[in-house]
């Protein structure tokens, strides 16, 4: 008689010719896992794409495909795949300590380390200074921090009115409930009564959609930054907590600001004296060629959450970098903060972070991004820009992102219902590239660790896919 473990054990997975079985592990992930940010109905229709290795700045599929990852897995294998030193941090410290928690007044000593590093690595502007860390597993905690962090000031400084926290509308925040609501994604507040209360948005400084006619970039972004002015006002300045941003919008299609919209965002929330916070969750650890973005821009952050690069994506590990501002306060004012997780701190995952940091300061990832990489991704990146389906072509560091349109001559958008791209996407996935398709704007963030030639590489399949892209849009007659 088979025994109630055997009954549950979970069916094997035939392999043939050392290759996997690929109908076998998509039915076994129909029947019993539930994806993030899915169609559970579709996805069961059509199967999943099965990943199952890695390296550099490849990924290969079940079915043997190499496919060139020009997304980082998602936005966080900056040091690339197949790095040894990082799996022989976490192997050598789950041999000493696998795990002890952050609680009752205990630490260890990889979070201690990791720590005191970051706070080396978060370079002080004006006035602030980064000496503290609050440590989480993921962006969207991190971002749950803030917010309670952000209150929990106020309360002390005798000021409980304030509660209101302002960001941006097309912004991602995270995915918890906090998260989604401190995000402007609308088909996220559809879902689950969001957002939750005092969390109100502004429009998103994006130069191709929402620029006048005639107006320069600078003016635009004096006057984006302007809309948070207008926000606090009509809350009222004595309701308003913090805002929210991320340096560059990356999951809402990598939308780069005007390089005068920081400046004026900080000149306005110095005038009402809000918090600000910086989600770098995408941007910090050499994105945009600095360790932290904030740095890059100029502006003078409160908080910063981060999370993703910090691990090179290869264990979870988030935080807030926590300005002396804000820490003072809760140190010498706060008492006891009732806030936290199971895994604030986690041994293993703060070993892997600090071997990661020890790996981009030896081959400088960072500073080549700044300096070579970067500069070389956008001289390549903007041939783009004259390829008869694409509007405007631009980077910021090691991001980038394109329009799809229908008339380059009027720049022209395409009806929402044709998912356009949606159809580069899956040119992409079939001729060996990951891009990622928002709307209509196709975006990319690779490993840090690419070369010049890699990039030709990349560029050289994005061009191909655009082609197939404006093939196929031809043929269905949907060009303007």
């Amino acid at each position: 008689m088979n025994s109630p473990l055997n009954l549950m054990s979970p069916p094997a997975i035939v392999r043939r010719e050392s290759v996997l079985d690929t109908k076998a592990i998509q039915a076994l992930d129909s029947a019993h896992y539930m994806h993030p940010f899915t169609d559970h109905q579709d996805l069961a229709t059509r199967g999943s794409r099965v990943i199952t290795k890695a390296d550099g700045i490849y990924v290969w599929d079940s079915e043997g495909n190499k496919i060139l990852d020009a997304m980082s897995g998602l936005w966080c294998v900056s040091a690339g795949y197949g790095r040894t030193e990082l799996a022989q941090a976490a192997y050598q410290q789950m041999m000493e300590l696998p795990f002890y928690n952050s609680f009752f007044q205990t630490t260890n000593v990889p979070a201690t380390q990791l720590a005191a590093k970051l706070s080396t690595l978060a370079k002080p502007v004006g006035d602030r200074r980064f000496d503290h860390v609050f440590f989480s597993s993921s962006g969207s905690e991190s971002n749950d921090t803030n917010v309670r962090m952000v209150r929990r000031y106020w309360d002390l400084l005798d000021q409980p009115q304030r509660k209101v926290i302002i960001s941006r509308k097309n912004a991602y925040h995270g995915s918890t409930m906090a998260g989604a609501s401190l995000g402007g994604m609308s088909g996220m507040h559809a879902q689950g009564d969001l957002p939750i209360p005092n969390i109100t948005h502004i429009e998103q400084p994006y130069f191709f959609e929402n620029a006048l006619p005639g107006e320069t970039e600078q003016a635009f972004g004096v006057r984006a930054a302007g809309w948070l002015e207008e926000k606090i006002l009509e809350v009222g300045p004595e309701k308003v907590a913090a805002f929210i941003g991320e340096p560059v919008q990356g999951a809402g299609g990598v939308i780069i600001p005007p390089d005068s919209y920081w400046p004026e965002i900080q000149r306005i929330v110095d005038k009402y004296g809000i918090l600000l916070v910086s989600d770098e969750v995408i941007c910090a650890f050499g994105r945009l060629g600095y360790w932290f973005a904030y740095e890059k821009f100029g502006y003078k952050p409160d908080l910063v959450t981060f999370a993703k690069a910090v691990t090179s994506g290869y264990i979870p590990l988030g935080g807030v970098m926590v300005g002396n501002r804000v820490a003072k306060v809760l140190i010498e004012k706060g008492g006891e903060f009732n806030h936290g997780y199971t895994y604030s701190g986690h041994p293993v995952a703060c070993a892997v972070a600090l071997a990661n940091i020890a790996l981009m300061e030896r081959e400088n990832l960072v500073g080549r991004v700044r300096t070579d990489v970067g500069p070389y991704l956008a001289e390549k990146f903007k041939t783009l820009a004259g390829h008869p389906l694409v509007g405007v072509a631009e980077t910021c560091g090691f991001t980038a992102g394109l329009v799809l349109v229908k008339n380059k001559a009027t720049q022209e958008l395409f009806a929402e219902d044709l998912g356009v791209g949606m159809v580069c996407r899956r040119h992409c996935f079939a001729n060996g590239l990951i891009m990622r398709a928002v709307g209509d704007r196709m975006i990319i963030a690779p490993p840090l660790t690419m070369t010049h030639a890699q990039i030709d590489e990349m560029v050289a399949l994005i061009t191909r896919c655009l082609d197939l892209t404006y093939a196929e849009l031809k043929d269905k007659e949907l060009l303007g």
